[in-house]
C-alpha cells in the first residue's frame, strides 16, 4: 500500500439535528442574517449558518475547551493504567 502525506479523510456525513428555537431567538438569527448579506454580499439562509454560527461558538468557549482537554487526558491517563499492567494471566 502507497503512503500518502495525505491521511484518510474523515466521515463527512451530515447529521441532522432539529431544533426548536424561541420567537426571540428566531429573530435574531434572522437579523444576523441579514446583517450577514449585507456585510459580504452573500445572502445565505438561517439553517446554512447555524453550524458555523455553533462551530464558533465552541470554538470560542474557553470552558468549554479546558473541560474537554481534562477530559482527553483523564481518559488518556486511565487507558495507560489499562496497558501497564499488561495481559491478564
Amino acid at each position: 500500500m502507497a503512503e500518502l502525506k495525505l491521511a484518510k479523510l474523515p466521515d463527512r456525513t451530515p447529521v441532522k439535528h432539529m431544533v426548536t428555537v424561541s420567537p426571540e431567538l428566531n429573530a435574531d438569527l434572522h437579523d444576523y442574517a441579514d446583517i450577514y448579506e449585507k456585510t459580504y454580499g452573500q445572502a445565505d439562509r438561517v439553517p446554512e449558518l447555524i453550524p458555523f454560527i455553533l462551530q464558533r461558538f465552541l470554538d470560542g468557549d474557553r470552558g468549554f475547551a479546558k473541560a474537554r482537554k481534562q477530559r482527553s487526558e483523564k481518559f488518556s491517563e486511565s487507558e495507560r493504567k489499562d496497558t501497564s499492567k499488561g495481559p491478564e494471566a
